[in-house]
């Protein structure tokens, strides 16, 4: 069976910064309280106008650049994202039309994780022979669905978008060797988002009672993130037969620098090989992983027959990892 190979990384972030000190004006917070909690310094915010697919065309052209492939070229996209431009249709058609690309196109609502889960998907579809070409994105405009009243939740999200292009893998050795996705659907009410769906339709109720925002218990949510996360690599690297100190380079999902830290000192890997971009950006869900890739690809830190193992969590919970060769 043909393995899948990400040949193209692109990410895009909305120019205009958050800082810590300047949401300290607004709400009562302070820049040590922020960065000794999350790690972030400061995060990006999308204009007024700017739309989730606004944000993934941008991240999908610089990866098809990369990859050296035409939006023509692609027969699949997975878009992962809970901020879709709107609830129909997907914005992966939305997208889809941007690129210029005629390619069927979903949506994948794993939050935080859903960049892995496309990833998973779109690899058993090159696996299967089915696709040769799958455009991958991730992007959220968390912006749009925080209480910037709500200190706990508000410093902790930041817009952007990254994009991996994947195709069957031509070397004998390389590419994904295996992906493992999971979620548990009992733990729901630590991490959603109320108001939006069929329980609790838009009215003028719902929104006065602020059901349209990230509700967060941040305490559980760490405990599962830790424990699910380091389950899930240690699955990847058994499933593969490699160990722990042979991993070059892990990409998480920037949701919390402590959860890293947690999750690798647990694993026995130094945080040396972690690619850590949250103090820049803070959580972009689902754009997390393929932007913190990109930026390790581009800074040439990562390099070819690289190991890498990539990991992310969300709402849901849905969690999972990948492991492959760069």
């Amino acid at each position: 069976m043909v393995r899948s190979r990400i040949v193209g990384t692109g990410h895009y972030a909305p120019e205009f910064v958050l800082t810590n000190e300047a949401l300290s004006k607004r709400i009562d917070t302070s820049d040590e309280w922020i960065f000794s909690r999350t790690g972030i310094r400061e995060r990006r915010v999308a204009r007024e106008g700017e739309h989730t697919s606004d944000l993934a065309v941008e991240a999908a052209k610089r990866a098809l650049e990369m990859a050296g492939k035409k939006a023509t070229d692609v027969d699949l996209i997975i878009v992962g994202t809970v901020t879709a431009d709107m609830p129909m249709p997907a914005s992966a058609m939305l997208l889809q039309a941007k690129l210029g690309s005629n390619a069927p196109a979903f949506d994948v609502s794993a939050a935080c994780a859903g960049s892995i889960y496309g990833l998973s998907i779109a690899d058993q579809f090159i696996r299967s022979g089915t696709k040769r070409c799958v455009l991958v994105v991730g992007a959220d405009v968390l912006s749009r669905v925080v209480d910037w009243e709500d200190r706990t939740t508000c410093v902790l999200f930041g817009d952007a978008a990254g994009a991996m292009v994947m195709v069957p893998e031509t070397r004998e050795v390389g590419g994904v060797y295996s992906t493992h996705l999971h979620g548990d659907g009992s733990q729901a009410d630590i991490l959603k988002i109320p108001a939006g769906g069929s329980a609790f339709p838009l009215s003028a109720d719902v929104l006065a009672q602020g059901l349209q925002y990230v509700k967060m218990n941040g305490r559980e949510v760490f405990k599962i993130a830790v424990r699910s996360l380091v389950s899930a690599v240690e699955e990847a690297l058994d499933a593969n037969g490699v160990a722990a100190s042979e991993v070059a380079h892990i990409i998480s999902h920037q949701a919390n620098l402590r959860i890293v830290e947690s999750v690798l000192d647990k694993l026995s890997i130094p945080m040396e090989r972690a690619i850590v971009n949250i103090q820049r950006y803070g959580n972009t869900s689902s754009a997390s992983v393929p932007v913190t890739l990109d930026e390790g690809v581009r800074s040439g830190r990562i390099h070819e027959g690289d190991l890498v193992v990539m990991m992310a969590i969300g709402a849901g919970m849905a969690w999972g990892s990948t492991l492959m060769r760069w």
